[in-house]
């Protein structure tokens, strides 16, 4: 007799060679100065770790996340926007996935944001 403990088949905890970034959701805070980033992975067996880098449009890296052997596949986190007087413009949120080594890493995504002007 079989007994499954996962109900949903996408929830069993894969291989570090199967990893990879399954979705980024990205949301400036109303003060402009904060990001709320969401990062999901595949359900994993050996705890992966990431690098998450904010950059403005013209290069400027606006925020670095380091996490180092996570614990969950499904991760929220809050940058502080550094390195700009006025926030408003356009960026990129770049996520990389490793273990061993980052070069290469194992999977990585680059996702376009923008944080709206001021409104009165």
């Amino acid at each position: 007799m079989d007994i499954n403990i996962f109900d949903d088949p996408n929830k069993i905890p894969q291989p570090k060679d199967k990893i990879v970034i399954e979705d980024i959701v990205i949301s400036p805070y109303p003060d402009r100065f904060r990001i709320h980033i969401e990062v999901k992975v595949t359900q994993f067996q050996e705890r992966p770790n990431l690098l998450i880098v904010a950059t403005h449009n013209d290069g400027t890296v606006i925020g670095e996340l380091n996490i180092i052997a996570t614990m969950h596949a499904h991760m929220e986190f809050t940058m502080h926007v550094r390195n700009v007087d006025d926030p408003a413009g356009d960026y990129e949120l770049r996520v990389e996935l490793f273990y061993e080594t980052r070069n290469p890493s194992q999977d990585s995504r680059t996702e376009a944001f923008t944080i709206p002007e001021v409104t009165e």
